[in-house]
């Protein structure tokens, strides 16, 4: 928001001559664009994102991969080999993400907070999992009420 003031107007001074001062007031656009997201929490969340992505390819890929023949014919011990190779390019993002974001290493969220985006994410990314790579899965009035919630549960763990 711009609000300008006539700094110089009065009797002594042209009608057709001002000064003006410009004074920004905090909007959202404004502070989108001078004040972004803190770096750390940036990176915290980009970082928790990555991890889940990687968390859900791992808990869950292997059920969408035994259609192709290669994966189909490896046996338990590999499929779970596998699982733990995928994993640990998980945990290679998730443990940063804690460390950069944990207000006790100088991040910006209390431990409390951390886990709930972290659910919040996880959730969001096997939503986005679920519906693309399953066809047969559909999301359901049910699963919405439960996001909300999930939400709410955001909402009262960042409430001072």
């Amino acid at each position: 928001m711009v609000i300008m003031t006539n700094l110089l107007s009065g009797p002594g001074l042209q009608n057709n001559f001002h000064f003006y001062e410009v004074r920004y007031y905090s909007t959202l656009y404004f502070r989108l664009i001078f004040n972004p997201i803190p770096v750390k929490a940036f990176w915290t969340i980009a970082l928790l994102i990555l991890s889940n992505i990687f968390m859900t390819v791992a808990w869950y890929g292997h059920l969408k991969l035994k259609e192709y023949s290669w994966f189909a014919e490896m046996g338990l011990f590999k499929v779970i080999l596998f699982s733990w190779g995928i994993a640990l390019l998980e945990y290679m993002a998730q443990v940063p993400a804690n460390k950069i974001g944990y207000d006790g290493n100088g991040g910006p969220f209390t431990l409390w907070q951390l886990k709930v985006i972290q659910e919040v994410i996880t959730l969001l990314v096997f939503t986005g999992f679920a519906v693309f790579a399953f066809k047969s899965e559909t999301l359901r009035t049910n699963h919405i009420i439960a996001f909300i919630f999930l939400i709410l549960a955001v909402y009262f763990i960042f409430k001072r």
